[in-house]
């Protein structure tokens, strides 16, 4: 079965070599064809699970499309070549060749197209190079944002905000979060901003900017509804318990469900913070502890010594 489809695929490749001749009779090359027949010979290949060939079957492809100046298609065999390299484990080449595909789909006029392939680039790469992926889906936001499609565009934003978050990229991620939290307002999605000043207080707190944090509590009240709501209420007492140095007042509110049911990333944030120099504990019930030799026993063991051998 491969053996035969590798056939095929060869066959495909000889039929494209043969369009792009030129002779006497026939001055230009036949793009359009060879590029179909470039087609076939990927497909052929990559049934054959023949992946190398499939990727150079892709490029051909895209090379004639190229020269036939249909943009769109050469995107689309870009593409697939970067899926035959995925399936090799190659993934940053993979990633370099989508990227490519994605602005070509911008220069013929289908950011849609674009946005979607950088977000799946970012996919590929986001457990090897979490750095690149940032950068990809800041990218596809800025598409979707320029297309005003600002629900895809924070969605994008704030699957960059927990990848800086994991990285401890806390300045970046400050940056960030205020984004989505613009675009979360702008259109109107208030409980989902007081999600978000959750988040940047977290980040602040953790980057040891206390005044920050307390600057985003302040700015959204401004928010409708964020005055009043349980969210501003556990960011004060957060606030309170982090400027008082009171490390369980801190820990009783980052443990409540409020902050353990967000997203994994910032519910970690909560779980791992310390308030500045360690912190004080309230004082656990006092427990009886054995007197040290030497010490003189206290007026209450002096009375029941008096009487320990009886009233005679």
């Amino acid at each position: 079965m491969a053996a035969q489809k590798i056939n095929e695929g060869l066959e495909h490749l000889a039929k494209a070599e043969k369009y792009l001749k030129t002779g006497f009779l026939k001055w230009k090359p036949d793009y359009d064809s060879a590029a179909s027949e470039y087609g076939k010979a990927a497909v052929a290949f990559k049934n054959a699970k023949q992946f190398e060939q499939a990727k150079d079957a892709c490029l051909r492809e895209a090379i004639a499309h190229e020269n036939n100046r249909a943009l769109f298609h050469a995107a689309k065999a870009y593409e697939q070549a970067g899926m035959m390299l995925k399936e090799m484990q190659k993934l940053p080449e993979a990633v370099q060749l989508i990227e490519k595909a994605s602005m070509m789909y911008l220069e013929n006029g289908t950011p849609d197209t674009a946005a979607m392939a950088l977000e799946r680039a970012g996919k590929l790469i986001e457990n090897v190079d979490p750095e690149k992926a940032v950068q990809l889906y800041q990218q596809t936001a800025n598409v979707f944002e320029n297309e005003e499609r600002l629900r895809q565009a924070v969605e994008l934003l704030g699957k960059a905000s927990r990848l800086l978050v994991r990285g401890r990229r806390f300045d970046e991620a400050a940056l960030s979060i205020q984004k989505e939290k613009n675009i979360y307002k702008e259109i109107e999605n208030y409980p989902t901003c007081y999600k978000k000043t959750i988040a940047q207080v977290l980040v602040h707190l953790h980057r040891n900017d206390y005044v920050a944090a307390e600057r985003c509590v302040r700015e959204s009240y401004s928010i409708p509804g964020f005055n009043g709501s349980e969210d501003c209420a556990a960011l004060e007492q957060l606030l309170e318990g982090y400027d008082q140095q009171d490390q369980d007042q801190v820990s009783d509110v980052c443990n409540s469900p409020l902050f353990k049911y967000m997203d994994n990333d910032y519910a970690k944030l909560g779980l791992s913070l310390v308030v500045p120099g360690g912190g004080i504990k309230k004082k656990s019930p006092a427990t009886p502890q054995a007197k040290p030799d030497g010490v003189t026993a206290t007026a209450a063991d002096e009375e029941e010594d008096e009487y320990s051998g009886g009233l005679c």
